[in-house]
């Protein structure tokens, strides 16, 4: 490739629309061209990157079975109708009329376009088990797309479906996607990547884990615990709150006019934010319900954790009408007046507390020294409460650190969730009608690539592994005589015909503009030729990491580079 040749225009400032590292060097290097909110072309070196990180996907989904397969992105209602998530899944989903009339979508995952797939034709156990996955775009409707690639409305992923015929049968493949997982991005270039334990959202199933790369760019939330070093995504980690330890007093009410926040309530009592007990209101999707949390002021309400409980999608509300004027927003509290037309949920975190600041349930007034054991009915605790730094771990009594990462890739164990609800059956060795069982297993090409710059990278670009890197040597032609010139394009002719991929600056442009796109295109090998070497006979070698650095006689170059490429792709097998 003649760098003169290459689209994209690499950039010397950020662009504004850039937050993250990923994002800046991407829209920076042209690897990436915005056309709308969540939209992204990839250019050439994004192409051939995600080329490589598909290579070594595929690679290792062969290695445990996987048969690949590509199914449609546009499917008809009538399967999802079948699985029920035609109707339960919320605006994410795209939907849409083709010309006749029929209601289409756009598949954000394939569930149930792998259960149609094999239905018709695994009638017997001795089919299983097996597993097929496809490279196929995806589209889902976010209503924040940010970060470049990270987090976007249309995607490359990685999907794949495995069926069972058994429990122990799923358990045991969920282990070998889970070991060909680490493979994927130990080879792609982050080995760092942690699995996380998570929930299943509308997936389904019991078992879920996601592999995070932790950095600060991440939008998700693991809690790590430093004593037995467990990793949970902030939506399923529970933890035992530390108790404030008071005494039990006297209830009674006191006038306290516009003080409905939290805060404003910590400064009117002097006293802390744990020592206040929290109204947290919800709308239910679909549900003329209302739900009010109870729960310690120092803590958010985990809506994740909440939709577990109540069975459906929940939305924050903060003001009442119609069903819920009854609830004074802002004094809303657990002892006094029956809260009507509202189910309530009592969060763990408030269970045994006394001496508790609580709404009295009419405005501007609270209730000083609300013992839970004494002035609560007998009521049951739930954790729907977010987990805080420090907080104590729910599994071995450590403390909880929380970090930031990007969700690489998912797995699930499913369950029958798609095989019972569309029909799929088989007929075991005594001949009897059985359900199988799913497992599915997702990586989003384009995050994984994102991801790797948020590892890799310097002040002045991407640092690319080899295994994933566009091409594999970058060739800086300086300014200098015709002889000079030659010999680079020599070189760049030699190097391809031995099966290197190389990238030749063609380009008359001064040395700092060359070395400057040179980073942001961050190939690992680079070969400088310049005039003062070259009178010399020599030219400069060095890598992008910046661990090799070497000046070698023009002759000797084809040879060396050839073999550190040699090397390194031998690095990069299985």
């Amino acid at each position: 490739m003649l760098l003169s040749n290459l689209l994209g225009e690499r950039l010397r400032e950020k662009p504004a629309e850039a937050k993250i590292i990923s994002q800046i060097f991407l829209l920076r290097g042209g690897y990436i061209k915005r056309v709308s909110n969540g939209s992204y072309s990839l250019l050439l070196p994004s192409v051939l990157i995600t080329q490589k990180i598909q290579r070594i996907i595929r690679e290792e989904m062969n290695k445990i079975g996987g048969q690949e397969v590509l199914m449609p992105v546009v499917l008809p209602r009538e399967l999802w109708d079948e699985s029920g998530r035609y109707e339960s899944v919320g605006a994410e989903l795209l939907r849409f009329k083709d010309r006749s009339g029929r209601d289409m979508l756009l598949a954000m995952t394939h569930e149930e376009g792998a259960v149609h797939l094999v239905r018709d034709d695994v009638a017997s156990y001795g089919r299983f088990p097996f597993m097929l996955y496809q490279f196929q775009t995806k589209f889902r409707d976010e209503p924040r797309c940010k970060g470049g690639l990270i987090r976007v409305r249309e995607f490359t992923m990685k999907d794949a479906y495995s069926f069972h015929t058994s429990q122990a049968d799923l358990e045991e493949y969920y282990q070998k996607c889970y070991a060909a997982y680490n493979n994927v991005f130990r080879r792609i270039g982050i080995p760092e990547t942690v699995a996380v334990a998570s929930d299943t959202g509308m997936m389904g199933g019991k078992v879920a884990h996601e592999f995070m790369l932790l950095c600060d760019a991440g939008e998700d939330t693991v809690c790590v615990c430093e004593k037995c070093g467990s990793y949970e995504n902030i939506e399923v980690a529970s933890s035992f709150p530390i108790g404030n330890n008071s005494e039990e007093t006297e209830i009674s009410e006191e006038y306290t006019p516009s003080t409905e926040t939290i805060d404003e309530l910590a400064a009117h009592f002097k006293i802390k934010k744990s020592q206040i007990i929290k109204s947290a209101v919800f709308s239910v999707e679909s549900s003329d319900t209302i739900v009010v949390v109870f729960i310690r002021g120092d803590y958010e309400v985990n809506e994740t954790k909440l939709k577990k409980i109540v069975k459906a999608n929940v939305f924050p509300l903060e003001s009442g009408n119609g069903a819920v004027a009854d609830l004074t927003f802002g004094y809303i509290g657990p002892v006094g007046p029956e809260l009507k037309n509202a189910v309530i949920i009592y969060d763990k975190s408030i269970a045994g507390e006394k001496n508790m600041i609580a709404g009295a349930n009419k405005k501007d007034f609270h209730l000083r020294g609300v013992s839970v054991p004494r002035d609560l009915k007998p009521v049951e605790f739930f954790d729907v409460a977010r987990v805080n730094e420090g907080d104590i771990c729910g599994k071995c009594g450590g403390k909880y650190t929380l970090k930031k990462g990007i969700e690489v890739g998912n797995i699930f164990q499913l369950g029958v969730k798609y095989t019972a609800a569309m029909g799929m059956s088989y007929l075991d060795e005594n001949g009897e009608s059985k359900i199988p069982i799913m497992g599915c297993y997702g990586i989003g090409v384009g995050r994984a690539m994102a991801s790797v710059v948020e590892a890799r990278h310097d002040d002045n670009g991407p640092i690319w592994p080899f295994s994933i890197a566009p091409w594999q040597a970058h060739i800086n032609l300086l300014s200098g005589g015709e002889d000079m010139r030659k010999a680079a394009f020599d070189l760049y002719k030699e190097l391809s015909d031995a099966g290197v991929e190389v990238i030749l600056d063609d380009r008359r442009v001064g040395a700092g503009v060359q070395f400057a796109d040179a980073d942001l295109l961050g190939v690992p090998f680079r070969v400088i030729f310049g005039a003062k070497n070259f009178a010399n006979g020599n030219a400069e070698l060095l890598s992008r990491d910046k661990k090799i650095k070497e000046t070698v006689s023009v002759g000797d170059i084809k040879r060396i580079v050839t073999e550190y490429v040699k090397t390194a792709v031998a690095a990069d097998r299985p």
